[in-house]
């Protein structure tokens, strides 16, 4: 199974020290290797952003810094796990290395494997409302 990270946190626009670099490229060394790490990026800070928004048939855009969120997407992984809780496991294990903030942890769909890939039951759910 495949999940999406994604990481939030307080925005500092402080760059990280060496020493977390270094712990932080270990651990994505790690669980590359591994296989359990598919992709990671982190994002740059939000006064180099956007916010893209449509409603009721009207566009808008709002240039960053994003002022009047309290936490930002700092970047995400996507992540190969036998479960749920593996996942969550490889969650903790990052936020050990990067500090503060939490992972949104969300399975990826992957149609290849039809809806046996992907819990029949949300399925069933959706297809009802």
């Amino acid at each position: 199974m495949k999940f999406l990270s994604i990481y939030k946190s307080v925005e500092t626009n402080t760059p990280p020290t060496a020493e977390h670099m270094t712990n932080m490229t270990q651990l994505i060394e790690k669980h590359m290797k591994s296989g359990a790490l598919v992709a990671t990026e982190g994002c740059l800070p939000t006064a180099l952003g956007a916010r893209v928004r449509l409603s009721n048939g009207k566009v808008t855009v709002t240039d960053g810094p994003f002022t009047e969120s309290k936490e930002v997407v700092g970047g995400f992984a996507i992540l190969h796990a036998t479960s749920k809780a593996e996942a969550i496991e490889l969650a903790r294990e990052f936020l050990d290395v990067a500090g503060d903030g939490e992972c949104e942890i969300r399975q990826i769909f992957e149609a290849a494997d039809g809806v046996s890939g992907c819990h029949a039951e949300l399925i069933e759910q959706f297809a009802q409302k």
